[in-house]
């Protein structure tokens, strides 16, 4: 192969622009070989994704504006009191002495004091994990017992520690009640590897940076404990933990700063360092040497520290120039006076330092023909990762960003040995890497990595991906077996044939069959996934999401699908149809980022959708051509901005079952309005929140509207924020309203259901769990009695079995038939 061509002459070869073409190759990370050979679907989708060059920030806000309150803020240690309360529930509930006379004495555990509620149990019995087990999610770090190798631990972004005892031919989670699943960092005691310590939430500004908790423990690798004085809310973004060469010392990297404890049961902490840290370690063998990478935001320099005495005190790195975002450091295991960074700058720079971190000079990092390799794309402040475990080659690194990238004289020459567009490869994002405790360079050259898409290995990291040509698949293994930490938006599912299409951050639009069982998921669409919908008299047709309402189409029963919103390939570019074969609001993103849609349950050939407007289509099964499609109006006008400013999309649609002209829809400021002649071309109106003597309280972003298919006078509302009275109910149309969320946890409620058969049998999915009602909310389950502590997005039936959509640890059903 020619990989001497421009890019210019590959730009003409791929129908682009130049500009394109040199967008493309920054950031996306791609070689100029990469450029001319990257399919044409996943050419599309990457040029789609220049459109929204603020893509993460878009995700963050659409998370965090789910955590506010009515005041438009996050309460301190928000998640931890909800927490509380849910223990407080349980433990009130479980007041008696004794069962049936019998004393429950001090064995007796709470939950079995508790009754089933709506056939849900809360001892979380019943549930059936559906996967995905071969998709993976976001891992921020493993460790590996260094005398059994084949245990190991993972660190999920939302779905908590796993364990795998035989290599990663399969995996279990540890504890899926732990207080908090979103892990940021983990760490194995040198001295002891029975003790180790995971660090949750993450600080690096990411999409959907989960909040954490603190840090917990376990001494027996089993068995996990909260470290109670890190529920702070220093503690709530770990970036990384270190512990020192004796085992002593335990530092904690956060957006503020370094903190530091050195009594065995971590009960005192110091602050060290006030700086954003993205990055400490320990010296290997020194227990008072320590570096650190800091963690810079927006325009402001980044930077380099070193510790001489422990952590207890830091210096300033010295490097000519000044340096700007994360920066990641890695000790070289054959001689730790040798550190490497990788500094985020544009796209990318190694710089090595020979004193033991004190000083740093820059490397090349550059392709062999010299040109630059971009190997953090536009992304280094998230993906962003350097390795020099290799113990007789100080020269051999690796860095990963979007792909993985290996030098072997010392960062001044680079080659890509990872594929990300080829699901052979590694998957895109890199995070952590590690090393076989058995790693000798000669024969074990075994290395983990943890992406998005999970954890891979290879045996031999020398040769590991060195095909002569592009893709680069040699010697990737993928160990995403049963390790289920997807991070779901939305799913939804046909009944009749049992598949299923979730929407997941990062992994698309998923599906899951029968046959293909949980370790088969197929992918539908890429990029981020959202709401999805499934037609029930149709198999084949089933609808999915890309961001700020962005509706594709599938037609042969999730195994492919392309827009119906209007945006079209042209053949050179993306485009938009003209009006009325478009969503405006998509198509100028004025929706929020995962964005509300249905499929109206009396008329499979109507959705709705809301952006600023309420977008509606009476024809969704037209075929598209390359200027025309489903047709869609607007329906229902802008509702204006919120108190903030913020523009006040639709963040909530129901259509009733039996009756399609009666709609509810709400905004994310807490407004809500219904119609009752909504198949009309121009609906009327009427804001019902705030009407009547018993108004809705005024809040913020309402999540999820329900209409009782049996009663259309009785509908549910549902809010997100860290806050009290997250449920409301009308049994009158919306003329009064009556708060019947207090005795829930203060904390989003995300999703509500009614059982098929008995509407006084509620479920909501919150942001620590499910919860249940047998007498239509006046009463609720006093524990948790989902399968998880995490959150849960999306709650829906396939005929009486209740499937349940996490963000963090993929998808669960359980049959209800019997309830």
């Amino acid at each position: 192969m020619n990989n001497d061509r421009t890019v210019e002459q590959i730009a003409q070869e791929r129908n682009l622009t130049v500009g394109q073409a040199q967008r493309l190759r920054s950031t996306r990370g791609l070689t100029n070989e990469a450029l001319s050979q990257v399919p044409d679907s996943v050419l599309r989708r990457a040029l789609q994704r220049l459109e929204y060059p603020d893509l993460p920030r878009e995700r963050e806000a659409f998370l965090r504006l789910q955590e506010e309150n009515e005041r438009a803020v996050i309460p301190e240690n928000a998640l931890l009191n909800a927490l509380t309360q849910l223990d407080s529930m349980r433990t009130r509930r479980a007041s008696p002495a004794g069962v049936a006379g019998v004393p429950s004495g001090q064995q007796v555990q709470l939950r079995a004091l508790i009754p089933p509620t709506a056939g849900l149990d809360p001892g979380h019995t019943g549930w059936t994990s559906l996967g995905p087990g071969n998709v993976g999610g976001r891992t921020r770090s493993v460790v590996i017992h260094p005398q059994n190798p084949n245990t190991m631990w993972a660190g999920s972004a939302g779905g908590g520690v796993w364990r795998t005892d035989n290599g990663g031919a399969s995996w279990e989670p540890v504890d899926d009640l732990m207080a908090n699943l979103a892990m940021g960092s983990m760490v194995m005691a040198p001295t002891d590897p029975n003790t180790i310590y995971a660090g949750t939430g993450e600080g690096f500004s990411n999409s959907d940076a989960m909040r954490g908790a603190g840090i917990f423990r376990t001494v027996d690798g089993v068995n996990w404990r909260h470290l109670e004085a890190t529920a702070k809310p220093e503690f709530y973004s770990v970036t990384r933990l270190s512990v020192s060469a004796d085992g002593e010392v335990l530092l904690v990297a956060t957006p503020q700063g370094i903190l530091r404890s050195d009594d065995s049961d971590r009960l005192s902490w110091s602050h060290t360092q006030g700086v954003p840290i993205a990055d400490v370690k320990f010296h290997p063998t020194d227990s008072a040497q320590a570096v650190a990478g800091g963690l810079a935001r927006g325009a402001g320099d980044g930077g380099a520290y070193y510790s001489t005495d422990g952590g207890q005190t830091w210096k300033t790195a010295s490097h000519a120039g000044a340096w700007s975002g994360r920066v990641e450091l890695a000790y070289a295991a054959g001689d730790p006076s040798v550190v490497y960074a990788s500094v985020q700058m544009a796209t990318g720079q190694i710089w090595r330092s020979t004193d033991g971190g004190k000083t740093y000079s820059r490397r090349r990092s550059a392709l062999a023909d010299g040109q630059p390799t971009d190997y953090l794309g536009d992304q280094g402040w998230y993906d962003n990762v350097v390795w020099a475990g290799h113990p007789t080659d100080t020269n051999f690194v690796i860095v990963g960003g979007i792909d993985l990238w290996k030098s072997t004289d010392g960062g001044n020459t680079l080659i890509d040995i990872s594929t990300w567009w080829d699901p052979r490869s590694a998957h895109a994002d890199h995070h952590f890497i590690v090393a076989h405790p058995g790693f000798d360079g000669n024969p074990n050259k075994a290395v983990f990595f943890g992406n998005d898409g999970g954890i891979f290995k290879t045996d031999d990291v020398e040769t590991v991906g060195n095909d002569a040509d592009l893709p680069r698949i040699n010697g990737w293994v993928e160990l995403n077996n049963t390790y289920a930490v997807t991070q779901f938006y939305g799913g939804a599912g046909n009944a009749a044939n049992g598949t299923i299409i979730g929407g997941a951050q990062d992994n698309g639009t998923l599906r899951f069959t029968a046959v293909g069982g949980t370790e088969n998921w197929t992918e539908v669409f890429g990029g981020d996934g959202g709401y999805c919908a499934a037609d029930p008299s149709d198999p084949d047709y089933f609808y999915g999401e890309y961001v700020f309402l962005n509706i594709h189409r599938s037609t042969d029963g999730g195994q492919t699908a392309d827009y119906i919103s209007g945006q079209t390939w042209n053949g050179f570019d993306w485009v938009w149809k003209p009006p009325p074969y478009r969503i405006s609001d998509a198509m100028n993103r004025n929706a929020l980022f995962i964005a509300p849609f249905v499929l109206d349950p009396n008329e499979p050939n109507r959705i709705l959708g809301g952006g600023l407007a309420l977008w509606r289509t009476n024809d969704a099964k037209t075929p598209n051509t390359p200027n025309t499609g489903p047709s869609w109006r607007a329906i229902k006008g802008s509702a204006g901005t919120t108190i903030t400013g913020r523009p006040n999309y639709i963040s909530a649609i129901a259509v009733a079952q039996g009756n399609p002209d009666l709609i509810w829809v709400g905004h994310i400021d807490g407004q809500v309005y219904w119609t009752d002649n909504g198949t009309d071309n121009n609906p009327v109106w009427e804001r019902i929140d705030q009407t009547g003597p018993n108004p809705l309280s005024v809040r913020l972003l309402c999540r999820r509207i329900a209409i009782d298919p049996s009663d259309h006078e009785t509908v549910y509302v549902t809010f997100s924020g860290y806050a009290r009275d997250n449920v409301w109910k009308t049994a009158d149309g919306g003329r009064r309203w009556r708060d019947i969320g207090a005795a829930l946890p203060e904390a989003p409620v995300h999703s509500l259901t009614i059982h098929p058969r008995k509407s006084e049998f509620l479920y909501v999915g919150t942001e620590v769990g499910i919860f249940a009602s047998e007498d239509g909310g006046a009463t609720w389950s006093p524990t948790n009695e989902g399968p998880t502590n995490c959150s849960v997005y999306e709650l829906f039936w396939m005929g009486e079995t209740l499937v349940c959509a996490t963000h963090g640890r993929g998808m669960f059903q359980i049959d209800l038939s019997g309830a």
